[in-house]
């Protein structure tokens, strides 16, 4: 039997999806409907007719009236929480609370206690939890981490990223007013700056110490179909320095609203090599794809290094390359469910992540470095 015909035949896990947002539209319902591992059965959406409208057009079973109706279908084993940051605890209280398991886009709440708390309850429930911190999970960055594993570039000496994104701008549209308000933890830092960071650390190592610069220059969002006004603190920029726990040389720029030539650079230096990992887009269309350079040696020029196809066990789509890594996300917590194994990130790493975040504001706003747990 091959691997594809033995997934088949593994029961599905049933979902139920709360929130039919444009993410949960672009990315996760079109990604459950390509793996065969998973079953759309129920959604739920404040908005009854948009949440009508999902269901009709991706086959999903039920459309159901309330929050509390979702979570306790009996044909529902995975609830998705898909709502804004600040809705999110409501979500996943509810789930864990009906002993289901849970997955949530990140952020997972804008408070680490908050967050923390979520996780005491599930550990509390003994329920599976999973966190929307996909990027860890693309092929490029497993590669990129078993190379560094097997000494390409000998031992780290430094680490650099820079991320920027031509979104988030002083205009932005009505479906984004929720990054706007700082107390949501959901500006272009929040938001880019942990999935890029999550991304690099997993590959890299984690740092130990920071100094960090959180900047906003934009003081004032309007919202393009109405032409409000916003007053924001929200950051748009963000300049880390620190070092890894092996001594490597961390150094960071995160930055949103960026007019033109934006997407991302890393650059790993090493006392045997160098490696180079780019992407045009910090978001990821369709054919927006990682290119990973490197070279083992002294003076040389960097060369390709295309990702063996054994990192990548999807199904065949012409899904965005975006879309794709959150789909390795939910491919691996099938494989954990099914194993008993722990590769999808949880809300443990979610709070790590928040953790270090909530560190980089307190550097920047004391002049401090900030020792890291």
């Amino acid at each position: 039997m091959t691997e594809k015909s033995a997934v088949s035949k593994v029961t599905p896990i049933r979902v139920g999806i709360v929130g039919v947002g444009n993410w949960a539209q672009h990315g996760h319902v079109r990604v459950l409907s390509l793996l065969p591992q998973y079953e759309l059965t129920a959604v739920f959406s404040q908005r009854r007719e948009a949440a009508q409208g999902v269901a009709e057009r991706y086959g999903f079973k039920y459309v159901v009236d309330s929050l509390d109706e979702l979570v306790t279908h009996p044909e529902v084993d995975l609830v998705i929480v898909l709502t804004t940051a600040p809705q999110h605890a409501e979500g996943v209280r509810a789930a864990i609370a009906a002993g289901k398991d849970v997955y949530c886009e990140w952020p997972l709440t804008p408070s680490v206690a908050t967050s923390q708390e979520l996780i005491d309850l599930a550990r509390e429930a003994n329920v599976r939890h999973v966190v929307g911190l996909q990027r860890r999970l693309a092929p490029h960055n497993r590669y990129v981490r078993d190379l560094l594993a097997q000494g390409y570039v000998g031992k780290l000496r430094s680490v650099r990223i820079h991320v920027s994104m031509n979104y988030f701008q002083a205009l932005r549209s009505q479906s984004l007013r929720w990054t706007v308000p700082s107390e949501n933890f959901s500006s272009v830092i929040a938001i880019y700056a942990g999935h890029f960071l999550d991304m690099l650390f997993e590959a890299t190592g984690w740092p130990h110490a920071i100094a960090a610069l959180s900047v906003n220059q934009f003081e004032q969002v309007t919202i393009a179909e109405t032409g409000e006004a916003m007053p924001t603190t929200t950051p748009d920029q963000l300049v880390l320095a620190g070092r890894l726990q092996d001594g490597a040389v961390l150094s960071v720029h995160i930055e949103g609203g960026k007019r033109n030539g934006s997407g991302v650079q890393i650059d790993i230096t090493g006392t045997e090599g160098d490696l180079r990992i780019t992407n045009r887009s910090a978001f990821g269309n369709v054919g927006d794809d990682y290119v990973i350079e490197g070279a083992h040696g002294n003076n040389l020029p960097l060369a390709t290094l295309p990702v063996p196809a054994s990192y990548d066990q999807l199904p065949p789509s012409d899904l965005p390359s975006a879309v794709l890594e959150l789909a390795q996300l939910y491919a691996a917590f099938a494989d954990d469910v099914r194993t008993g194994g722990h590769t999808a990130p949880t809300f443990e790493h979610a709070v790590r992540l928040h953790k270090l975040l909530d560190a980089a504001v307190e550097s920047s706003d004391s002049g401090r470095h900030i020792e890291l747990d």
